[in-house]
């Protein structure tokens, strides 16, 4: 699947076929310790980040970049 923003499509493919080998490779034999593709995914998010900013694509309410510092799943 592309990404969101074409320029990103290559990051994306980078960063799935890190992630699926070290899921593969290591996560399922038990080995969870440090994250190899962690730079490849600020890399990745960066680049959505900016795609969406430029296809002016609405994301408020949208917590998919990660949590809200400060909200609580039971605030009102």
């Amino acid at each position: 699947m592309n990404s969101v923003g074409e320029a990103c499509t290559e990051l994306k493919r980078e960063y799935d076929q890190c992630f699926n080998r070290w899921f593969a490779e290591k996560f399922l034999k038990g080995d969870s310790a440090g994250d190899p593709c962690g730079k490849l995914f600020k890399r990745y998010q960066l680049c959505v980040q900016k795609a969406i900013k430029e296809k002016d694509i609405p994301i408020e309410g949208l917590e998919f970049m990660g949590p809200s510092k400060g909200k609580t799943e039971n605030s009102s």
